[in-house]
């Protein structure tokens, strides 16, 4: 862990946050090549209707609209939560060179917890994992928003 990935888990945390004020799961993500940041987004599900408006694909999508190809390699994604199946699979079409991510997902996690998609060696691209970064502030926030749910 470094220093900017501790920086950039604060600004997705931020992102995460802001989902709370559209009542989605919060969940964000930053896309970043080196220190400049190419997109930062939160789940947009509730807000959009669309079950694939996850943080991390709105994020890819805007920095691939912002540098003007799909190919996101040298990129970072630091997302709240381990990605899920879609997004892990997302991460890997992308072309996107390192992902760190907060909390663990053992329920749905496709980068370590049910299955490792983003270094799977079956795959023409595979992913630096860092884990753990921001975690408990992570965790809390989701913890908050479920407990409020259920309460």
């Amino acid at each position: 862990m470094t220093p900017l990935d501790e920086r950039m888990m604060r600004a997705a945390l931020a992102e995460a946050r802001l989902c709370l004020t559209w009542e989605d799961v919060p969940v964000g993500a930053v896309v970043c090549r080196g220190e400049e940041v190419l997109a930062a987004a939160g789940n947009q599900r509730e807000r959009t209707n669309d079950p694939t408006a996850h943080a991390e694909i709105v994020a890819i999508r805007v920095a691939a609209g912002r540098v003007r190809t799909w190919h996101l390699e040298g990129c970072s994604m630091y997302v709240t939560l381990e990605p899920c199946a879609m997004c892990a699979g997302a991460l890997v079409l992308a072309r996107i060179d390192r992902l760190v991510f907060g909390a663990a997902d053992p329920k749905a996690g496709f980068a370590g917890s049910l299955a490792d998609l983003v270094r799977d060696e079956r795959l023409n691209h595979r992913l630096e994992v860092v884990a753990g970064v921001g975690a408990s502030e992570s965790s809390e926030l989701l913890r908050e928003f479920f407990a409020a749910r259920r309460g």
